[in-house]
């Protein structure tokens, strides 16, 4: 089985684990179970291997000094991150060949804390679209359905069905819209939306640089917020102080754990709001908000300025906009071999006038001004991440989207952290049951720490999420 981030950085500290043994883990799971789930754009194995092989050396010559927790971890890029050398597809058939000419700073960031790289996950391509499929490059299978392809959840399909499916502890996303926290939703896992401009987005394809936003997926929120750290490039030494002594980042989610959330004011949905949730997914998130009073949070009705259904007009020029800025020109060639649902989605944009661009940008800053003062005096927004439980990937819509409630996270630059509730019991007439339900803690941009926090105590009184029927060993 695949350890969790945790487990590795305690693991290699006592010496009970090894980076060479984990990554070994990892390439095996992949061998034997990809074939089924067709989460990876490609493998690095060779290049791993040997990357495990330098971080084991260098354990052994540290001796105790402190390398930090994300030091011989094995992790995933979502294939719209560059690494130089490495062919980044973006998801399209168009790019098969396009060689990346640098690494991204987070890429750099995560292989200079001691990651050991162990390739490139599928996407929706250029990142635009929230149910994971993928035309020409293929969808991956959601694990917790072996019988039928159910939407793994976009754009990062490929890094969530990776890590829920248990091939990788953790896994890089980028997040528009909620393509970090949808596939983190549908396949069960943990996936923290960064506050925008906090991390940098260079050497990452863009969709909208205005929106986009790299963040983790992982097992737990604790392997989130190692693998975050990671990210913003916070020095080993430092980490590992605030890991094992309690300040911090860590200290803050402890403090959670141990105390509860007394004091804390929490914003929940509308009865407007709530109309149109799956009801296995409302029964699962109204089960969520009883655990949060019970941990001695205040949980009351909080109604946005804008709706959440409004909120999408103004983000739709947006989007459109600089998507179609980038790859307009490829999506207006009849003959491109692109995904025909994304170029249905970007095309759009070729009608958006600039003044009409420029009236959305200024919408947008009325939004945030007018979002900011009614959100005050909460410390968090908690909603259901998606709609509904993960679908048949016939059955899905491709021209509406399931980031209803994520959207709003990037269009009010707010950050987000997504933690499972469980799973779904069988519904009636054989409606399948055992797929994960999910909350999101959406907190002001700037409180991650915050968002962290909430969403490990939760987690904690939650308690064990089961395994997909597809997991790393065989199927469950």
């Amino acid at each position: 089985m695949t350890a969790t981030v945790a487990e590795l950085a305690a693991g290699y500290r006592d010496g009970s684990r090894s980076p060479v043994e984990a990554t070994e883990d990892c390439l095996a799971a992949i061998a034997s179970l990809d074939g089924r789930v067709g989460a990876w754009q490609s493998v690095y194995a060779d290049e791993a291997r040997a990357a495990a092989e330098a971080a084991e050396v260098a354990l052994t010559l540290a001796a105790g000094e402190p390398v930090g927790p994300f030091w011989g971890v094995p992790f995933a890029l979502k294939d719209i991150v560059d690494v130089e050398g490495r062919v980044t597809t973006a998801g399209s058939a168009e790019w098969a060949g396009r060689v990346s000419p640098a690494t991204g700073t987070v890429a750099r960031r995560l292989l200079e804390a001691g990651g050991v790289l162990l390739g490139k996950t599928k996407t929706v391509e250029f990142a635009m679209g929230g149910w994971g499929t993928n035309q020409h490059m293929g969808t991956p299978w959601n694990p917790w359905d072996a019988e039928v392809l159910r939407t793994p959840g976009g754009s990062s399909s490929g890094s969530g069905a990776a890590v829920a499916a248990g091939m990788a502890p953790c896994a890089v996303g980028t997040d528009t819209g909620g393509s970090v926290r949808l596939p983190a939703a549908l396949c069960g896992i943990v996936g923290l939306k960064t506050t925008e401009g906090l991390l940098p987005i260079d050497g990452i394809v863009p969709l909208s640089h205005t929106l986009d936003t790299p963040g983790p997926l992982a097992r737990t929120v604790l392997d989130a917020a190692l693998m975050f750290d990671a990210m913003l490039g916070t020095p080993a030494a430092e980490v590992e102080r605030d890991w094992l002594a309690g300040d911090g980042r860590y200290g803050a989610m402890r403090a959670a754990l141990e105390r509860g959330l007394g004091g804390r004011r929490i914003g929940c949905l509308s009865d407007a709001e709530r109309a149109g949730v799956d009801a296995a997914q409302l029964a699962a998130y109204d089960a969520a908000l009883e655990v949060l009073v019970g941990l001695g949070a205040e949980v009351v009705n909080f109604d946005p300025p804008t709706s959440f259904e409004e909120m999408k007009n103004t983000r739709f020029v947006i989007v459109t906009a600089e998507s179609y800025h980038y790859y307009g020109e490829l999506m207006e060639d009849p003959t491109s071999k692109v995904d025909e649902r994304v170029r249905a989605r970007v095309l759009p944009g070729a009608s958006i006038t600039a003044s009409e661009y420029i009236a959305a940008m200024v919408q947008r800053r009325i939004d945030l001004a007018e979002f900011a003062a009614a959100f005050e005096g909460f410390d968090a927004m908690v909603t259901p991440t998606t709609p509904m439980l993960p679908l048949p990937v016939d059955e899905a819509d491709e021209t509406n989207t399931p980031a209803l409630f994520t959207r709003a996270g990037n269009f009010l630059a707010l950050c987000s952290t997504t933690v499972p509730t469980g799973v779904s019991p069988a519904g009636p007439a054989g409606t399948a049951g055992g797929l994960p339900t999910s909350i999101q803690f959406m907190c002001r941009g700037g409180d991650e720490t915050l968002s962290l926090s909430l969403a490990a105590a939760y987690e904690s009184a939650r308690g064990p999420m089961p395994n997909p029927p597809l997991w790393a060993g065989g199927e469950q």
